[in-house]
């Protein structure tokens, strides 16, 4: 099941006290940044400038990097890296969901873990590692390239 990001989370209240609980100053930057990404999950760092400056007026590439990498650590977003495309942020952590990627396209989307809680996230030996993180990734062709590669072959 594909799933949605539940924005009712990501109110200008709780995104202000979420900066604050992690020590982390409320800017006019951080908090238009952490409310664009929970309408827009899965944006690249340069479709996050995009949407904010609209919003802030200005806003260098570098302070979104800045906002994006802060964010990451103090655990307000996830950073997703499909290899081949873009790194790509959200807003949805701290659930056991995995992630969908178009090898035509690079689109992502979040499917729930079919487990449930983390069973498939936990190696059978982890080999004296202490794991901090797992991540799943599909790989497959998303229903929109499927259908423009269907409609091209109809035509030929």
């Amino acid at each position: 099941m594909v799933t949605d990001y539940d924005t009712a989370l990501d109110s200008d209240t709780s995104i202000s006290e979420a900066l604050r609980s992690r020590g982390l100053r409320v800017t006019a930057a951080r908090h238009a940044i952490l409310k664009w990404l929970s309408s827009h999950p899965h944006a690249s760092a340069d479709e996050v400038h995009q949407g904010v400056l609209e919003q802030l007026g200005t806003l260098s590439r570098q302070a979104v990097y800045d906002v994006l990498s802060a964010s990451v650590e103090a655990e307000l977003v996830r950073q997703i890296k499909p290899i081949g495309h873009p790194a790509r942020f959200e807003r949805r952590i701290g659930d056991n969901h995995h992630h969908l990627v178009c090898t035509h396209c690079g689109r992502v989307a979040d499917t729930d873990c079919k487990h449930g809680h983390a069973p498939c996230l936990a190696p059978a030996d982890p080999q004296g590692f202490v794991i901090h993180e797992a991540e799943i990734m599909f790989w497959g062709v998303c229903s929109h390239c499927r259908s423009q590669t269907e409609s091209h072959h109809d035509k030929g």
